[in-house]
């Protein structure tokens, strides 16, 4: 096969992948900032990879740790707001009066509220871009340890998977998880907050380890909603239903796994000295 032909071969497969694309995907949003192809969230998952686990590090080598307390208190302080603003966002799109927690269907038209919907999403894809800054902030901090399995798992997979959702199903069924994960990051932001203000504010911080548990919670309630898709047919993708079924056990088993390394054996060990 000659040069020409592989081009050839090449070419077309990217126009036959193009041609499947937008056949399935949601019109409304088709030409939006970073909805064009998946190419540039993965780059930025695998760029964000390589700064961690890389590049940072070796940076940092011989570096002290960065303070970073008034720069901490404001980014977690904006992040509290951005997660509150799209809490009420999911409310007054349709979570609060109009959809069904039993079964929701994606309104792919042009309504006001089904567009006010299909743009949240956009917005809450671009939160979990901005989420990466709380890995750099390790990184620059020499904070190691907490730059877990668990934590890169979520830090990479959340951006594929909101990018997904905002191309193919921005709004309906699947926004459920969007709405209870908006709730936790108000909490768990705010207690970042306080956390970077000082040692002085540590003894209003007793409720860290509730923290783990309201986010166990979270991945109980998107799985038993997404369970009802399996059996209640609105026109929701059961496919679809089935992958959140999956994400939510996989991330109840990880957070899980962290709680009892974190905390159980902890009291374990003080309980056995």
């Amino acid at each position: 096969m000659n040069n020409t032909e592989m081009v050839g071969l090449v070419r077309m497969a990217f126009d036959r992948y193009h041609t499947v694309l937008d056949r399935i995907s949601d019109p409304r949003t088709s030409n939006w900032p970073l909805m064009q192809s998946p190419v540039p969230t993965i780059m930025m998952v695998v760029t964000y990879l390589y700064v961690i686990l890389i590049l940072g590090p070796r940076l940092m080598v011989n570096r002290k740790p960065f303070k970073l307390r008034e720069v901490l208190i404001t980014y977690n302080g904006a992040q509290v707001l951005y997660s509150l603003f799209m809490l009420y966002e999911h409310l007054m799109s349709g979570w609060f009066w109009d959809y069904s927690y039993k079964c929701q269907p994606v309104d792919y038209s042009y309504n006001k509220k089904a567009l006010r919907m299909a743009n949240l999403c956009w917005w809450y894809y671009i939160s979990k871009l901005s989420e990466f800054t709380d890995t750099f902030f390790f990184v620059l901090r020499k904070k190691d340890s907490q730059v877990t399995l668990l934590h890169l798992y979520h830090h990479s997979l959340t951006p594929l998977e909101t990018w997904i959702l905002v191309k193919f199903l921005a709004g309906g069924h699947g926004t459920f998880s969007n709405l209870i994960n908006n709730v936790v990051h108000v909490i768990m932001y705010f207690y970042y907050m306080v956390a970077a203000m000082g040692p002085e504010y540590q003894k209003y911080l007793w409720w860290k380890k509730h923290l783990t548990t309201i986010q166990l919670l979270q991945f109980t309630l998107v799985f038993i909603h997404s369970a009802q898709v399996l059996f209640t047919d609105c026109g929701y993708p059961k496919f679809i239903g089935a992958l959140l079924l999956l994400h939510s056990a996989i991330f109840f088993v990880l957070f899980a796994h962290f709680y009892y390394q974190t905390y159980r054996r902890r009291e374990k060990r003080i309980k056995a000295d």
